[in-house]
């Protein structure tokens, strides 16, 4: 059984959750880096790290790590990793995407020309052959420069992971599927508590949640790059994959999530997400403005992504935004809210610090994520006199 060491990119932020996911997979975790996670996985890893995790944006094949302050020796480090092992003879590759932070090699244009010509002296090498037509399979290379060192992988998933295939509809300022996932495995929320986004927006929160209650792999309705990998992973892994994730699925989970939302046209898209994710029947959308947010349960859930004031002259709309959903929210007895943003006043407008607060970078936009925590529900007792959590 060959082990690979691979790589799974998250939101700065998120690494913690993205870390028990893979662990909970069942494999070995090698490193935990700012916006990364390295684990050690064969070729089933591969696969199944694909389909099942939530919070990671792909999964790379590490190919090789190694020291450059130079060009030559970017050159040299490249030529001497096995790309044989990895890439066939008819294989297509290029360098899709370089990184640099805090090296002396700055120019990613240049890194990417310098390292294509790097794998093709390797591979005339090794197969024996001055020229390829690259017909074959695709074998797309990331590189990221940190403090000079080099790290070379190879992309298994192709479209990014929080790409599930459900969000053909958009808002104005949609949080990726991934980000959202994170952040509600960052809060205590499980399947039989209350959940309501009332900025629910394309519906990114609550479909997730419901995915999550209905036991639904984030990957097992889409394809992924490595598919076409026949030289190192057997077509019945995938099959395998996605079978396991079938048998885990429970579509009649009882559950009360509910996602709420200003503009009718963005609900009746939220819906239509949500039908294609096949949790429609999960979430009850409505619109509802944030000032008439209710519930008439208690120890229910918020976590919302509300509007931020991206633009100038939107700011001055955030303080009776955000003033409706505080006033609004503190009429809900025992309640936690989560929410991520960037607008500095909601501590303010809540009345109250926050009990964590957790820099999370939502893109390039640095934002906090907010956790405003009710008690917990009373116990119950069985009907045996076990106590359980509502």
């Amino acid at each position: 059984m060959q082990l690979f060491e691979l790589s799974a990119p998250c939101h700065f932020g998120t690494e913690a959750v993205l870390k028990k996911e893979i662990y909970d997979l069942g494999y070995d975790i090698l490193k935990v880096e700012d916006g990364r996670v390295t684990f050690q996985g064969d070729a089933e890893a591969i696969c199944r790290s694909n389909v099942f995790l939530r919070t990671t944006e792909r999964i790379l094949l590490n190919v090789g790590t190694f020291h450059a302050e130079t060009f030559e020796e970017l050159f040299q480090g490249i030529k001497n990793l096995p790309w044989e092992d990895y890439i066939p003879l008819d294989g297509k590759f290029w360098v899709t995407k370089a990184t640099s932070i805090k090296s002396k090699l700055f120019s990613t244009s240049d890194i990417q020309s310098i390292a294509k010509k790097a794998m093709v002296e390797r591979m005339k090498t090794v197969y024996h052959s001055r020229w390829f037509e690259e017909t074959g399979s695709a074998y797309p290379v990331r590189i990221f420069l940190m403090k000079d060192e080099v790290t070379v992988t190879i992309d298994t998933s192709g479209d990014s992971l929080h790409k599930r295939g459900y969000r053909i509809y958009s808002a104005k300022a949609p949080i990726t599927e991934t980000l959202a996932a994170a952040l509600l495995m960052l809060t205590p929320w499980r399947k039989d508590r209350i959940l309501v986004d009332p900025f629910c927006g394309s519906g990114t929160f609550p479909i997730e949640a419901a995915m999550m209650a209905a036991d639904i792999a984030p990957g097992v309705n889409r394809d992924f790059l490595a598919m076409s990998w026949n030289n190192l992973i057997d077509r019945r892994l995938w099959r395998d994959a996605r079978e396991e994730a079938l048998d885990l699925e429970n579509r009649n989970v009882i559950t009360d999530i509910q996602g709420y939302d200003l503009d009718g046209e963005v609900v009746k898209s939220a819906r239509e997400n949500a039908r294609l994710a096949g949790v429609d029947h999960l979430i009850h959308f409505q619109k509802r403005p944030v000032s008439e947010l209710s519930h008439p349960k208690k120890y229910g859930f918020i976590i919302t992504n509300p509007p931020y004031g991206e633009r100038l002259e939107e700011k001055k709309d955030l303080p009776p935004i955000y003033g409706d959903f505080c006033r609004q929210f503190k009429q809900l007895e025992d309640w936690s809210a989560y929410v991520i943003t960037n607008y500095d006043g909601l501590e303010k407008q809540m009345g109250r610090k926050a009990d964590k607060v957790r820099k999370i970078y939502n893109g390039m936009m640095k934002t906090t994520f907010y956790q405003f925590m009710g008690p917990k529900p009373p116990k119950r007792k069985r009907p045996q006199g076990e106590e359980i959590s509502e």
